[in-house]
């Protein structure tokens, strides 16, 4: 009879949820996900496992919908999760020009609705609550947030930010409130396998590559100071599945980041000479883009609040990791490998055809 499973991730299809599933079954751990849309989401999580030479033996699949209280579990699948000690949660909706009320459904009710429902577990250790670098740097709002002061926070980062702003209040909030063990990963913008380059996503930073490469990137936004860190996918990884293993107490939070990423006009220069393309030789104030018409920039405006001169304790970070026998693989030949990979793969539309 195969084990019950102790460790569970919410949001095990997306970008960090595979790549922590396929680190724990790889650590032996018997691992439960939740899908959402049924049957066909949880066979190409297998495969993609399978094609990683994971064994998926122990791996259970459970439909669960983030958005809706108790996870919209049937009452067999929550007893099949009975036995649950670590929560990872990993879901969420990452995407520019979302709106409001979509980007609440997931990043903040869907939060409020794991962390919830983890507290439920009896045998509960700790619930991992991903959240985000700047998301985490800023002070926590109260939960629930007068209306005013969410309307402004929605105006000045847009509904994907702000969604991660307000959800990450609102765990932080609920779990002090009801005694729930939470630990809040805050990580940099994800990049590739440090070996392979491989990360199959195609937002954010990935995108000024691809910008880089077609020779549609004429100037920066920022200043030559501006620091947009970065964290291998399989750096994350392992940190998040350790996290469990060495905190405790009711809260404890890290910024999971390689201090060791060059400020963004250093790195795209980097990957400009790796692909041996001309880099911009602008950069150009973040304030001054804002107000160019986007047709001329090619910058989303919801990107541009990223763009900070800003740096980040590591601290508890740096103390698990060196606790756990982890450290950063070089960044600068992994960022080369990354680039290389969404080359390869041409962004994203190799996998699409």
């Amino acid at each position: 009879m195969a084990k019950k499973p102790e460790t569970l991730v919410v949001g095990a299809t997306g970008l960090i949820g595979r790549w922590l599933t396929a680190e724990l079954l790889t650590q032996g751990r018997a691992v439960a996900v939740t899908v959402r849309g049924g049957s066909a989401r949880g066979a190409e999580l297998r495969t993609w496992l399978r094609e990683h030479d994971i064994d998926e033996g122990a791996l259970t699949v459970i439909t669960a919908d983030i958005t809706q209280q108790g996870l919209g579990l049937d009452p067999g699948d929550g007893e099949r999760l009975s036995s649950v000690r670590d929560v990872f949660n990993a879901a969420g909706v990452y995407r520019f020009g979302l709106g409001r009320e979509e980007a609440r459904r997931a990043n903040v009710d869907g939060a409020v609705n794991v962390l919830r429902w983890a507290g439920t577990r009896p045998e509960l250790r700790r619930v991992v609550h991903i959240s985000g670098y700047r998301v985490g740097a800023a002070d926590p709002l109260p939960y629930p947030a007068p209306e005013d002061r969410l309307a402004r926070l929605y105006r000045r980062y847009g509904s994907y930010e702000a969604s991660k702003r307000e959800g990450d209040g609102a765990v932080r909030a609920i779990a002090a409130h009801e005694g729930i063990p939470l630990t809040v990963v805050n990580p940099a913008t994800v990049i590739g396998h440090s070996r392979t380059g491989e990360a199959g996503q195609y937002l954010g930073l990935a995108d000024l590559v691809e910008q880089l490469w077609t020779g549609r990137l004429p100037a920066l936004a920022g200043t030559r100071r501006t620091f947009v860190p970065v964290v291998t996918v399989d750096h994350l990884a392992r940190f998040l599945a350790a996290v469990p293993e060495h905190d405790d107490g009711p809260y404890r939070a890290h910024w999971l980041l390689d201090d060791a990423t060059p400020p963004l006009p250093d790195l795209v220069a980097l990957l400009a000479r790796h692909l041996g393309v001309r880099a911009p030789r602008a950069v150009l104030p973040v304030g001054l883009v804002r107000r160019l018409p986007r047709a001329l920039t090619g910058v989303d405006p919801e990107t541009l609040t990223f763009l900070s001169e800003d740096r980040y304790d590591t601290s508890s970070a740096d103390a698990l990791a060196r606790a756990a026998g982890l450290s950063h693989p070089p960044v600068q030949d992994a960022a080369r490998r990354w680039a290389d990979r969404l080359v390869a793969e041409r962004f994203g539309r190799a996998q699409r055809r």
